[in-house]
């Protein structure tokens, strides 16, 4: 496998550096953490200004408003983004990173016309309606139902962890529109405007204080049949398809800014002396190892992707499996070299990104079930009983 670039990749580079070095200084300080409006704007400026200068939905179709341009591309804007301290998607990360190349991937003419541009440009935030009070893992046994009503489908249920619903206009929504099919394939993918009547949403407050996740109630919402993606009872196929993007290029720019943690706790290791424990300097060069290799992993599950048409394969669980885990023992390190005073002082971003590693070996996909996928579809071991 090839992983180096060439010498127009290199090019695209240069230019992006230049662009972000001159873009940057400018933009105003982030908003609060508990400012949704003012982050929403925050975020979507921010998309608007990539988009103005072609780098919006880099690989993206062009008819879409992508550049057409490679995944190998896309790899080297998230990377040359998170080293520059470039804004992270934020709110528009469910339109961007799921929901996004899901409808370019499926969708009809029609609906990538209709979508996919609004996202680019930062017009619309979309959030995720997948998880349920009982459907988790197990994400087959949801009940949200939809019962088709001519031209529209009636959808009645509840959804859990719904990212930034408080400020989307449209949910990326999975149904069960045959109740006596077999749970797998009864399911529809739905894409819900989330100003339509009968949509309640509460948040949810995490740990470390943040309410980016929702319980949203839906009483008999009316939703086009114009608006689901891929066939009737074929959702199950078209979620793998989104969860192949969630696991497999989302977490790209943060293996990057692990990477950058990593240097900076090395400096402060030094600084405070915790770097004299032969202990503490062998857990973050492992660490240092760990995370080289998930970006060298990276790199080959895009260049996969690049083969394959755009659509990241099965190597996106073994990359979300290792990373979830090395991302928590970096955050433990974090605590060990920055001692107990500072491990519990929530003002500090690093902190916050402490609490929020407990989450990744849950959010978008189990370790438990990454192990069962990995397990049966690379390894080709029996299913178990």
């Amino acid at each position: 496998m090839d992983l180096a670039y060439t010498e127009a990749e290199e090019e695209f580079r240069r230019r992006l550096r230049e662009w972000l070095a001159a873009v940057l200084p400018g933009l105003p300080p982030k908003p609060s953490p508990d400012d949704w409006p003012a982050r929403r704007a925050y975020d979507t400026t921010w998309q608007r200004m990539l988009y103005d200068a072609g780098y919006a939905g880099l690989h993206w179709p062009v008819e879409a408003g992508g550049r057409g341009a490679t995944p190998t591309q896309h790899l080297i804007f998230l990377e040359e983004a998170e080293k520059a301290g470039a804004p992270y998607v934020g709110a528009n990360f469910v339109g961007l990173l799921h929901a996004g190349p899901t409808v370019a991937a499926e969708g009809t003419a029609e609906q990538r016309v209709r979508w996919l541009p609004p996202v680019l440009r930062g017009d619309e935030i979309w959030c995720q309606g997948f998880s349920e009070p009982d459907a988790g893992s197990d994400l087959a046994a949801l009940r949200t139902r939809a019962v088709r009503d001519g031209d529209d489908y009636v959808v009645s249920g509840s959804k859990i962890w719904t990212s930034h619903a408080e400020v989307a206009d449209w949910c990326e929504l999975l149904v069960r529109t045959d109740p006596g099919a077999p749970k797998h394939r009864g399911i529809s993918w739905l894409a819900m405007p989330m100003d339509a009547p009968g949509i309640t949403v509460r948040p949810l407050r995490t740990l470390a204080g943040s309410t980016e996740f929702a319980e949203v109630f839906l009483d008999e919402v009316r939703v086009p049949v114009r608006n689901r993606v891929g066939a009737e009872n074929e959702g199950w196929r078209v979620t793998m398809v989104t969860l192949s993007f969630e696991r497999g290029t989302a977490f790209v720019g943060e293996v990057v800014a692990c990477r950058r943690t990593l240097e900076a706790l090395a400096v402060e290791a030094r600084r405070n002396g915790r770097w004299d424990d032969p202990v503490l300097r062998r857990r973050l060069g492992r660490l240092n190892a760990e995370f080289r290799a998930l970006w060298r992993l990276t790199q080959g599950n895009v260049a996969e992707s690049e083969r394959t048409g755009g659509v990241p394969g099965i190597g996106g669980s073994v990359f979300k499996l290792r990373y979830s885990g090395a991302r928590q023992e970096l955050y433990e390190a974090a605590a060990e070299v920055l001692g107990a005073e500072g491990a519990f002082d929530l003002d500090r971003e690093w902190a916050l990104d402490r609490l929020s590693s407990l989450s990744y070996t849950i959010a978008a996909g189990t370790s438990q079930i990454q192990r069962n996928i990995v397990a049966e579809r690379i390894l080709g071991l029996p299913k178990g009983r």
